[in-house]
């Protein structure tokens, strides 16, 4: 083979792989379904990260985001969205995709709702704020 087509496949495969891993990074894990938020007697108990839970945070509980990831919660009824911070592991009731601090759910109005509302929640890899965040969201939106 010449060193010409070579180097050419070599540089065609170098930029096959980089359109792959910029388009992975580029990921986004999408989830729909019941928020609810945080009873207030939970306010300074421990969450799952280790982190004090604080109602006046923009955080929120999730069973399968990883934790501190970054994700933006729309409710689908008034078009509010909000950015939260995973901190914790949860909810633990049937139907229920995230657990809002009551900061969190203020924003979204769901504070006169029965405390639940339909959502979207939608955790994008570049906006995570570490490498490795970036990664295990960029690997679960490929799973999806």
């Amino acid at each position: 083979m010449s060193t010409w087509f070579i180097s050419r496949f070599a540089c065609i495969a170098a930029l096959l792989h980089m359109s792959q891993a910029q388009a992975a990074e580029s990921g986004v894990v999408t989830q729909r379904g019941t928020a609810s938020f945080y009873a207030d007697k939970l306010h300074g108990q421990r969450t799952a990260s280790g982190e004090v839970l604080d109602q006046d945070a923009f955080t929120a509980a999730s069973k399968t985001l990883p934790l501190g990831t970054y994700a933006l919660v729309t409710n689908l009824e008034t078009g509010k969205r909000v950015r939260v911070r995973i901190n914790d592991r949860g909810p633990f009731t049937q139907g229920r995709i995230i657990d809002l601090s009551r900061r969190a759910a203020t924003a979204l109005e769901m504070d006169g709702r029965d405390g639940v509302a339909r959502v979207v929640v939608e955790a994008r890899a570049g906006d995570q704020p570490t490498a490795e965040l970036q990664h295990r969201i960029a690997a679960a939106a490929r799973r999806q």
